[in-house]
């Protein structure tokens, strides 16, 4: 059986989990990386999110050197996992470090738009916030250890979000 989905009240030690992150990952990759992003719910206080910080590596079309330098620091490429601009990376050993999801994303990517776009409205927008939490919980609470239900029954809320973003705000 897959592990069950468990949502936390924000935790305000996440952003310093993600700097820790953040940290290690610019010690090896320097300047091939333009930003390394924390996005996803952990990356917006006040949100409920399931314990695992999301990160973006931005890129500028280097990714092959990206990979070879992630690889060499302990993770693996698992592909776009089915979505279009980013790549996927998982790791083992990092005990040190809490658990995370960690993307590569070229600059140009319409992916990394999107999470850059819908995490800065979940900030700055406490109905929206509020509107996704709940979202979030209802999608726990009907699909409890199936996370690709889980996250697409999030769907219609966060495009319909994304599309009532202004072009200027992206």
């Amino acid at each position: 059986m897959a592990h069950r989905i468990i949502l936390e009240e924000y935790d305000p030690a996440w952003p310093a989990e993600f700097e820790k992150i953040k940290r290690e990952l610019d010690s090896v990759l320097g300047s091939t990386a333009l930003a390394i992003e924390h996005v996803g719910s952990t990356s917006v206080p006040g949100l409920v999110a399931k314990p695992i910080i999301d990160i973006d590596v931005v890129i500028d079309g280097c990714f092959d050197e990206t990979r070879r330098i992630l690889e060499s620091a302990g993770y693996r490429h698992e592909g776009n996992l089915g979505i279009e601009g980013r790549e996927a990376f998982s790791y083992v050993a990092k005990a040190h470090l809490m658990n995370h999801h960690l993307y590569v994303c070229d600059v140009r990517s319409t992916e990394l738009l999107r999470h850059l776009s819908f995490r800065n409205l979940l900030r700055t927008d406490e109905t929206a916030r509020n509107e996704y939490a709940r979202v979030k919980q209802a999608a726990a609470a009907l699909h409890p250890h199936d996370v690709d239900a889980y996250t697409s029954s999030k769907g219609p809320f966060v495009e319909n979000a994304l599309s009532s973003i202004p072009p200027s705000r992206r």
